[in-house]
């Protein structure tokens, strides 16, 4: 067996070699199969002769074989000395103890880290734990009945423009008394106060009426995503032609059916609201608990990293980058300059994190069931209207059911990390759970 060679903590070397005569079979091989289908000028299909064959195709078929041989004796040399390749394999020529029967490589790559898990109950964690109450269930009302409001003009005697009106503007703004381009509207309608419109904008249209003309300075944000006014101040003049103050529906049975209750039940609303808001927050509350799990497994454990595996991951984060660039509209992304080392200390964070969490797994065993992917799949449908559709959706794709397994995977590791930390509650209202972004 080959003798596997420590170069680093975690480079190694390997010298494989194949036999040139398994190596020129191989090339014959393939020639010949080459040949059946070939269309070369001056032959008829599957009529090439051999000779013909090795001056066009020889080199490239030669590369090829070569390539596969090395890749295939590698693998096999290192699964025999059990070792686990990170990364790819940099292949160098290699002088072979017999040059004239054999063709040798020297193969330097990493291994991944024996990864020695830290003491968990030196851990000091904090879980957060919330509930749903009834002035959350009458909050979320409010906002469903602002959502469906409608807009009526307000009497000629109360008609000053308020927070909450919908009004209808005319406006023209200008830059060194020129108009610019995006800066000018008739029948322009936004509600004041939702911050739509630029601060100062919507302070000169407050208190105005119907019929009212202001003038004011308006100063663009530096960025703006208009550029050509970005950083600098205009004139606007601006008109209201109409005021109109939000009507909100009544909370009756025409409004629980509006909003899916079919006979109306006001009580049943209310209960469909509170199962969505629990299915909410408990997605906020494994969220940022898995989070504090995280960072504490980074805390007790270290471990080297793969240089090939972070170089990889930083990859990745810079394409995620300009595909969401690019979903925001930037043209030209590929060309933009996104140097590696912005992204250096998040792929660090996510390599070192996934080696110790695949560890954690295999001594624990927290891998996912499948009655836990079953039960996160019946969640997840549970808020459609046809819940086995959303089953057979995840359960008819591979893929789709495998990131299911790593979300459950992740949750049995952060319920682990917390039976074994010194873990303490601490319950917040359902607002301010509500102000966190869900992971």
């Amino acid at each position: 067996m080959t003798a596997v060679e420590t170069l680093d903590k975690l480079q190694r070397r390997i010298t494989v070699s194949v036999p040139k005569t398994e190596l020129q079979s191989e090339v014959l091989a393939r020639l010949k199969n080459l040949a059946r289908t070939a269309r070369v000028s001056g032959f008829r299909p599957g009529k090439v002769p051999l000779s013909v064959m090795q001056k066009r195709y020889g080199p490239s078929v030669e590369a090829e074989v070569l390539q596969d041989k090395v890749g295939n004796v590698f693998y096999e040399a290192v699964n025999a000395a059990h070792v686990r390749v990170a990364g790819m394999p940099a292949f160098t020529p290699h002088e072979a103890t017999d040059a004239a029967e054999a063709i040798a490589f020297d193969a330097v790559f990493e291994v991944y880290p024996d990864v020695a898990l830290g003491d968990l109950s030196s851990l000091e964690l904090e879980r957060i734990t919330s509930s749903v109450d009834e002035p959350a269930i009458d909050k979320t009302m409010e906002i469903l009945r602002k959502q469906r409001r409608t807009f009526q003009a307000r009497d000629e005697a109360d008609n000053a423009a308020r927070d909450g009106d919908q009004l209808t503007v005319n406006f023209i703004g200008k830059l060194d008394d020129v108009a610019f381009p995006g800066g000018s509207a008739d029948d322009f309608q936004f509600v004041l106060g939702e911050g739509r419109m630029l601060p100062e904008f919507e302070t000169a249209a407050r208190g105005q009426k119907p019929g009212s003309t202001v003038s004011f300075d308006l100063h663009f944000p530096e960025d703006y995503q208009g550029r050509e006014v970005a950083g600098k101040t205009a004139q606007f003049s601006l008109t209201v032609t109409r005021v109109e103050a939000p009507q909100l529906p009544e909370l009756n049975a025409d409004f629980a059916k509006a909003l899916g209750v079919a006979d109306g039940d006001m009580q049943k609303l209310r209960d469909d609201i509170r199962k969505n808001l629990e299915r909410e927050i408990a997605t906020r509350l494994a969220a940022r608990n898995k989070q504090a799990a995280m960072e504490g497994l980074l805390k007790v454990n270290s471990v080297d990293l793969p240089a090939s595996i972070v170089s990889k991951e930083i990859e990745q984060l810079v394409q995620s980058a300009r595909q969401d660039l690019q979903s925001r509209g930037m043209k030209d992304v590929e060309k933009l300059p996104l140097s590696p080392d912005l992204f250096r200390e998040q792929a660090e964070r996510r390599v070192r994190l996934g080696l110790i969490v695949a560890e954690l797994v295999k001594e624990h065993e927290l891998h996912a069931k499948p009655e836990q992917v079953r039960a996160h799949v019946e969640s997840l449908a549970s808020s459609y209207e046809t819940p086995q559709d959303v089953l057979r959706w995840y359960y008819g794709d591979p893929q789709r059911l495998s990131e299911v397994e790593s979300i459950v995977i992740e949750h049995n590791v952060a319920d682990f990390v917390f039976s074994r930390a010194k873990t303490t509650d601490k319950t917040l209202s359902f607002d301010e759970v509500m102000q966190t972004q869900a992971a």
